[in-house]
């Protein structure tokens, strides 16, 4: 059996993103953008690790109950408050 907690894990301090990677923080919702295992595009999910110093990549706990890891901009792409506070971030550069 599953069990309903999931652990969340806190950020390292020199995992910082570079300038072409998105800086996505745990919790934050994500849309996938391609077709993953088991993960249709268009599948909502929210960021429950987020790993890495020189390539900056998310776990990602989908909708449809699905885990993954190791995804990055080229998978996923954030939506909602997260979208809006990347979007602001990036017009202040």
């Amino acid at each position: 059996m599953k069990s309903p907690f999931k652990p969340i894990w806190k950020p390292h301090a020199l995992a910082t993103p570079h300038a072409e990677q998105i800086a996505l923080r745990i919790k934050d919702k994500v849309v996938a953008t391609t077709q993953l295992a088991d993960v249709p595009a268009g599948t909502e999910g929210r960021v429950l690790l987020a790993n890495g110093f020189n390539w900056q990549r998310y776990r990602i706990l989908f909708n449809n109950g699905i885990e993954l890891g190791d995804l990055d901009a080229r998978h996923i792409a954030p939506i909602g408050r997260a979208a809006k506070r990347i979007a602001k971030t990036e017009s202040r550069a």
